[in-house]
């Protein structure tokens, strides 16, 4: 057995000991618990003292981590190395947020006077429109920025927007991600067409469903102000040419790199939209916070390391304990779109089932992630959490102090995630009323910002980013790739030439059948 086969046995026979132990009887017998499972990084505190592992327990899941070659992997990925086999890149999504003057490599190629480049175009570029000096075909200021990707290039900046975004914007930001033909309509329909900058995020400006939009956008654009529609669009893409030949100028793109895969892209040129909304210093406090993270998960020993601990957490849930599901459920309405934003992060990261090899992988992987936003999903799922027959572990994200509206509604907003974590362990006994007995030992974690401020956000971001980097490294699977996207696409288009009058190809009777339902 080699050495990463009994670290994962024995971090297994740990689980089947510790699920003997109710969690909230740990804390007797382990009179350290809290400060030895509670972290500070970044600016974040991290309390995992609700999980369900012993001190043993932990010690096997450190043991798991190191058998892994956690650090090494971490020494690779931060030195450049190509770590995603598959398709033979870096993984740098580090260096888009690190500080002026860092010296980030890509495969020994120097990136970080490039990311700098591009970092003062946006600058420059966000001061433009903000100021009022990048005006629209009229004459009029821009007001609104209409951001058209998807993905990554959709997910991120929109979740950023809906957490950072000033009550009232001085450019506001809208969003349109789905091929569907209501989601263009419905933001052409209550824009401005006078006022309206479009920027397109696709890295090689030929995604189907973003070119889709953008061509919509720009018809809606022209129809309303003839040629000079195309002063009102800005892209970011490494495709100039396709870019030039939409009608953007190269000083108008803003660009990324291969090592930048799309969940990994709202650091770069694709966080244009909310750069230009939020201003360009909350933007770059925003990528100052993540870099303090990128800089606690390089130094920080494993067992005070939070993205670690945090990824070791979960792992013990999945894999020691069998649960293939888990909650993130932010008690705050402005990080409604973190799980959202976090099933793209993880599911598409680590939803693996072969090795880096390409050899079946022999342990699940990951997690199913759902959650929208406390208190909402108190009166929504919550029964199946507290009273159901499966053990789903949470994640509980809160702020402790709040920005805005009635200061008394935002103590009732964390009474609830806090008694919420308390009640999933304690639980609550009713022999004589089965319908309200509450069988408690339900884990969580319980993660708090001081403030829900652009820092603070991009350090959340970037843990998370960090735990499934290791969660990958456990599992020996390539976390960075995402192969699994692409049959459904290249089936697709036969089937749309198809829809739109070629000739049928082979299917199976079902497609066939609704195909031939839709022509």
């Amino acid at each position: 057995m080699t050495d990463l086969a009994a670290a994962w046995t024995a971090l297994e026979a740990a689980a089947r000991t510790d699920s003997a132990t109710r969690i909230v009887d740990l804390f007797a017998a382990e009179p350290d618990r809290l400060a030895r499972l509670s972290v500070e990084a970044a600016g974040l505190t991290l309390d995992l003292s609700k999980q369900p592992w012993s001190a043993a327990g932990l010690t096997a899941a450190l043991d798991l981590a190191r058998a892994a070659g956690v650090e090494a992997r971490r020494g690779r990925q931060f030195a450049g190395e190509a770590i995603n086999v598959t398709e033979n890149r870096a993984v740098l999504h580090m260096a888009l947020r690190a500080p002026d003057g860092a010296d980030w490599q890509a495969v020994g190629k120097p990136v970080s006077a490039g990311v700098e480049a591009v970092r003062k175009a946006m600058a420059a570029f966000v001061a433009e429109v903000r100021e009022g000096r990048l005006r629209g075909a009229t004459g009029k200021a821009f007001t609104t920025v209409l951001h058209i990707g998807i993905g990554g290039s959709d997910l991120g900046p929109r979740m950023v927007w809906r957490a950072l975004k000033p009550l009232v914007p001085q450019v506001d930001v809208a969003f349109v991600g789905n091929v569907d033909p209501a989601d263009i309509a419905a933001a052409m329909a209550r824009l401005d067409p006078e006022t309206t900058l479009v920027v397109v995020a696709s890295k090689t400006f030929t995604t189907q469903e973003t070119m889709a939009n953008a061509a919509a956008a720009k018809a809606w654009l022209q129809g309303k102000l003839g040629p000079a529609a195309d002063d009102h669009f800005a892209a970011c893409s490494t495709n100039l040419e396709a870019c030039a030949a939409f009608g953007i100028p190269p000083e108008r793109v803003f660009g990324f790199e291969d090592w930048v895969g799309g969940r990994y892209s709202i650091w770069s040129a694709v966080g244009l939209s909310v750069a230009i909304g939020l201003g360009w210093e909350a933007f770059a406090d925003f990528l100052a916070g993540a870099a303090a993270m990128d800089e606690h998960f390089r130094r920080a020993p494993l067992e005070r390391n939070a993205p670690v601990l945090l990824a070791l957490a979960h792992v013990f849930n999945r894999n020691g304990l069998g649960r293939p599901v888990r909650v993130v459920e932010p008690y705050s309405d402005r990080l409604g779109l973190l799980a959202a934003y976090l099933q793209q992060l993880e599911m598409e990261s680590n939803g693996k089932r072969v090795t880096e090899a390409g050899a079946p992988v022999s342990h699940a992987t990951s997690t199913a992630v759902f959650g929208n936003a406390g208190t909402n999903d108190q009166h929504a799922f919550f029964q199946m959490l507290h009273q159901g027959t499966d053990i789903i572990p949470v994640d509980f994200v809160a702020v402790a102090r709040a920005d805005e509206g009635p200061p008394r509604q935002h103590a009732i907003l964390l009474a609830n995630a806090i008694a919420q974590a308390q009640a999933l362990m304690t639980g609550s006994a009713n022999a004589e009323e089965p319908h309200r007995h509450f069988p408690g030992d339900r884990p969580s974690s319980f993660i708090l910002l001081d403030r829900l401020t652009p820092h603070a956000l991009g350090a959340l971001l970037a843990l998370y980013e960090h735990k499934v980097f290791v969660e990958g490294t456990l599992w020996g699977v390539d976390s960075f790739d995402q192969w699994g996207v692409e049959l459904g696409k290249t089936l697709a288009g036969k089937v749309l030439a198809e829809l739109e009058g070629g000739e049928p190809g082979a299917h199976d009777p079902s497609t066939a059948a609704l195909i031939g339902r839709l022509r």
